[in-house]
């Protein structure tokens, strides 16, 4: 599994979340993705890799600025995780 970060500006409320949440979900097959406008990022979790251009692309259209994109193997937490 893969983890994205990506610098979202321009975010100001949860509504702001939830509209890039939705374009990410309705652009990309996702297992996870979470905004946050007081951190000004998204993370996004995914078992295959995502068009980079087509992220920043996605929120740009939304009105919103994109800036680093991070991506980093992702390995889930949790109880079981160890076993």
């Amino acid at each position: 599994m893969l983890k994205y970060t990506v610098e979202v500006k321009g975010m100001m409320c949860g509504m702001c979340e939830s509209h890039v949440n939705e374009s990410i979900r309705k652009a990309f097959s996702v297992k996870k993705v979470n905004s946050s406008h007081k951190k000004g990022k998204t993370e996004i979790i995914t078992e295959n890799e995502l068009d980079e251009k087509r992220l920043q692309e996605v929120i740009l259209e939304l009105g919103y600025e994109v800036g680093n994109v991070e991506k980093e193997e992702y390995h889930k937490k949790g109880f079981f995780s160890r076993f």
